[in-house]
């Protein structure tokens, strides 16, 4: 077991980081070598025990798209729960009327709403118009499993799934088996990898280059050739998150699709990092110009309550029987309103139009620093609000000793104030996210873009 991780001048959160060492295994959290103690947040912001302030340029894993605590969802949310009061005869003495907590196996007007709702918003968007239903989840690798239940129960003589290799979609039953590549341990034998243009994910100024999707297309001739109509499923992501935030040219996933739609395969779009307004529209299949069969939603869906789902056909969801869908926590009044305070969110501003400037700005400040000898590419969508900052080998250190330093730089500040960022640490041992909430003002990114910047020249050297 390692020893927890200290910080000099920090004494309240290292108390609070040797406590848990001693009764949480560390297994619980990836690893970050700041590993931040976070005593409360707002906006933008956390703040530690010692009052030290953070941008916080990871939304906690791409989930508080809205910042945290906004105070307008949390009147919404309050007001979806009915805490501020509902009409009901007397409750016996010590209870509140109010909207229940758990409804397992129940219905309650608040799932109602925000089933509706959800889906006449993606119904809207381009590209949405298979979308019938909604199977909700309590957490993204849920929902995946789900809609790879429900892929697989349409045509039983359909066992074989595609994925893209070196995707993420879950560390749970099928969720898992999709996850990675083949070399990983306990395959599922039902489920065969493809390739992801990872060589020919560039740098955010090079989106437009051509691109020939001939080399994937044999690649999935070649599996048709060998399995046939075996295979009923695709799943991907509109771009890889966890294997190291790789944003592919629109034309393969459009490749996927095409392949799909020719063989009656199931193509499953995995959003539950992207969704609602990453990569610079509401839903990722707007930005690639898709029409997938299923889409799975979450983080960003509850701005912080853990709901997700998948939204799709509904003769694929129909496929299952009464209790293969269910779980304890699906659909539960706290994630409902949770996703209608997100959605009043969206339809009250234009949230997505409001945030290019700030993405704008902290795009060219990313992209500054690649003058820096260990920085090798910045990767995202334009307009997006999710980069990768993908570090090289450089002198007596490797490119993940590099990404680790950066993340622990950005933490220390620049020596000027108390300030910092908190990041995570890197994905794919290399790429640094960056993926501050939606709302950063256009003052707010130039700040802490211009303080990242001063951190990581202090490396140089």
């Amino acid at each position: 077991m390692p020893p927890p991780i200290q910080h000099a001048c920090e004494p309240n959160s290292n108390a609070g980081r040797a406590e848990l060492a001693r009764v949480e295994p560390y297994s619980l959290r990836t690893f970050t070598p700041t590993q931040a103690v976070l005593s409360h947040s707002a906006g933008v912001y956390h703040w530690t025990p010692e009052g030290r302030r953070l941008y916080d340029f990871t939304s906690g894993v791409l989930v508080s798209n809205l910042g945290h605590n906004p105070n307008n969802w949390l009147s919404a949310y309050s007001r979806y729960m009915g805490w501020e009061g509902v009409s009901a005869p007397l409750p016996p003495p010590g209870f509140t009327a109010a909207v229940p907590m758990t409804a397992y196996n129940a219905i309650t007007p608040v799932e109602v709403g925000a089933t509706m709702r959800l889906l006449a918003l993606m119904r809207a968007a381009p590209g949405g118009r298979r979308f019938e239903q909604v199977m909700w989840a309590a957490s993204g690798s849920e929902a995946i499993q789900k809609a790879l239940w429900a892929s697989l129960a349409l045509d039983r003589t359909r066992p074989m799934i595609l994925a893209t290799r070196f995707g993420f979609h879950g560390k749970k039953g099928l969720a898992n088996a999709v996850t990675g590549s083949e070399t990983d341990a306990d395959r599922d034998p039902r489920v065969r990898f493809i390739s992801f243009p990872m060589n020919e994910c560039r740098d955010v100024t090079m989106r437009d280059d051509p691109f020939d999707f001939t080399p994937y297309q044999k690649e999935l001739d070649a599996l048709l050739h060998q399995f046939g109509a075996k295979i009923g499923t695709l799943i991907t992501e509109p771009y890889l998150g966890g294997g190291g935030s790789y944003h592919p040219p629109a034309a393969y996933l459009q490749g996927l699709q095409r392949f799909c739609h020719q063989h009656q395969i199931i193509f499953i779009i995995d959003e539950v990092q992207s969704n609602f307004g990453r990569t610079g529209s509401m839903f990722a299949f707007e930005t690639y110009g898709l029409e997938p069969d299923i889409v799975v939603l979450g983080k960003g869906l509850g701005n912080g309550i853990p709901v997700a789902a998948a939204v799709g056909r509904a003769d694929i969801f129909g496929s299952l029987g009464y209790g293969e869908g269910s779980d304890t926590w699906s659909a539960n009044p706290l994630c409902c309103a949770a996703v209608q305070a997100t959605l009043d969110e969206f339809e009250a501003r234009d949230v997505i139009a409001g945030m290019k400037s700030s993405s704008a700005i902290i795009e060219r400040g990313l992209l500054a620093l690649k003058e820096l000898p260990f920085v090798a590419q910045v990767r995202g969508e334009r307009g997006g609000m999710v980069w990768g900052v993908e570090t090289r080998d450089h002198g007596d250190r490797t490119a993940g000793d590099w990404a680790n330093a950066l993340v622990l730089a950005c933490y220390e500040g620049d020596g000027t104030s108390t300030d910092g960022i908190h990041l995570l640490g890197p994905l794919a041992k290399k790429v640094v996210r960056v993926s501050p909430p939606l709302v950063i003002t256009s003052e707010e990114a130039t700040a802490a873009i211009a303080l990242m910047q001063r951190c990581a020249a202090r490396l140089k050297s």
